[in-house]
């Protein structure tokens, strides 16, 4: 359940686009940077589960933790619903609903954890392909209705609702069988958990300055930090194009449904391709492949014989497949960095590391936005920010020599952490 509500939260993405686009009338960069404010919660993951390990609330280190997060989650969306009418109370209040998702996110892969300890692979696997198959049905769930209730009942009405679904994670924690912790509140506590957080640091740090970690990691952030023009896009759409929330849901749902075409791609076809042929292939199509959007707001479409809303949606369709095929050789790479003893953390600091180099990436693309002076009205440089953007992302080819040679290893531990990772 708690993985369903992180995939059905997916509801209120295009409100909270439209509400910072119609309602606070904010450019494509200032949407971008507010936007942005959602990844910061992601890039601090492992403290998260320090604390969830360290510091048990009320007596339980799983349970009480996810309560909390559910009312957090409710408690930010309500204030969208009712309170929030400026910038800067939207991005706090992205940031505390970011936050919930976040926390309750690695509480519940602890949970996963212990409950597949000892369970043979076959069970590790289902319950693996359990939660990951939750989040993915709540995202196809929610990806239609996200658009037609915003076109029915406007974004107020769908942050009221969605203030709703985290209640969902509060509610079921109190199933969540768990012995309560005795002997918290002795004074060593506290010095328990700065000591153990120290160890922490220490291990991490010693696991991520070595060179074999340290270069694909490096790698993998530069991969990620490639500029982005969505902002710009969403606007054009809907202000130049005319695409009503209803029909971006429609979209939206296309994509979602593309994302899980690509993990098959994936795990069908490349799991035995070379990491570095992975990368190079898929980067390069995928240069080439955004480069279609140019077709879109210049209507070369049209003379086609192509009307923009299928273009779209084909175009959405191909460009997300490509993308989760390309993405999931990075969930394999940093699986494969882990040293044993610290799979759980590292790949936590390496995702974490990953989510920084795609929030670089979004700001970059917000000051290049403002900088072609690309408005909400003023589309004339819009060609050229995608072309810059779709060949920025080949900037970090010539680095593909700090990738490992070898292979990715096909056994079923790996396809476990590539499907709950996505």
């Amino acid at each position: 359940m708690v993985y369903f509500v992180q995939g059905v939260l997916g509801l209120a993405r295009l409100a909270v686009s439209f509400y910072l686009k119609d309602d606070l009338h904010l450019d494509p960069a200032e949407t971008a940077v507010v936007s942005g404010f959602s990844a910061f919660p992601w890039l601090v993951k492992p403290l998260y589960g320090f604390i969830s390990d360290s510091v048990p609330l009320f007596g339980y280190r799983r349970r009480s933790y996810l309560i909390l997060s559910g009312l957090l989650g409710a408690l930010s969306w309500t204030l969208m619903a009712t309170l929030v009418d400026s910038k800067y109370g939207a991005a706090f209040c992205i940031l505390l609903g970011s936050l919930s998702v976040a926390f309750s996110d690695v509480v519940v892969d602890s949970m996963v954890v212990e409950r597949a300890r000892g369970e043979s692979q076959s069970m590790s696997g289902s319950l693996q392909s359990l939660c990951w198959g939750s989040s993915a049905f709540g995202g196809i769930v929610s990806s239609y209705f996200s658009g037609s209730l915003v076109d029915a009942y406007g974004v107020r009405f769908v942050f009221g609702v969605t203030a709703l679904l985290p209640l969902i994670t509060s509610v079921v924690a109190v199933l969540v069988k768990e012995q309560p912790v005795r002997g918290i509140n002795r004074p060593s506590a506290s010095y328990d958990f700065l000591g153990s957080s120290r160890q922490h640091v220490v291990e991490l740090w010693d696991a991520i300055s070595q060179r074999n970690v340290f270069l694909p990691t490096l790698f993998i952030f530069l991969w990620q930090a490639t500029p982005q023009s969505d902002s710009a896009m969403f606007f054009f759409t809907t202000n130049k194009l005319g695409f009503t929330p209803e029909f971006l849901g429609r979209v939206k749902l296309v994509t979602s449904i593309a994302s899980l075409l690509g993990v098959g791609l994936y795990n069908g076809f490349l799991k035995k391709v070379p990491l570095r042929k992975i990368f190079l292939v898929t980067t390069i199509f995928g240069s080439a492949l955004g480069m279609s959007q140019v077709l879109l707001v210049t209507g070369l479409n049209r003379e086609w014989g192509i009307s923009d809303e299928w273009f779209a949606i084909g175009d959405s369709l191909i460009i997300t497949v490509l993308g989760q095929a390309s993405f999931m050789p990075v969930l394999v790479l940093a699986a494969k960095l882990c040293p044993e003893g610290m799979e759980a953390t590292l790949f936590a600091t390496l995702m974490s590391i990953s989510n920084g180099g795609s929030l670089l990436g979004g700001l970059i693309g917000a000051g290049l936005t403002q900088l072609f002076g690309v408005t909400k009205d003023s589309f004339d440089n819009l060609s050229t920010l995608i072309i810059l953007c779709n060949l920025s992302s080949l900037l970090p080819l010539p680095l593909l020599g700090l990738l490992p040679k070898e292979s990715p290893d096909s056994n079923s531990e790996t396809t476990d952490i590539e499907l709950k990772s996505n």
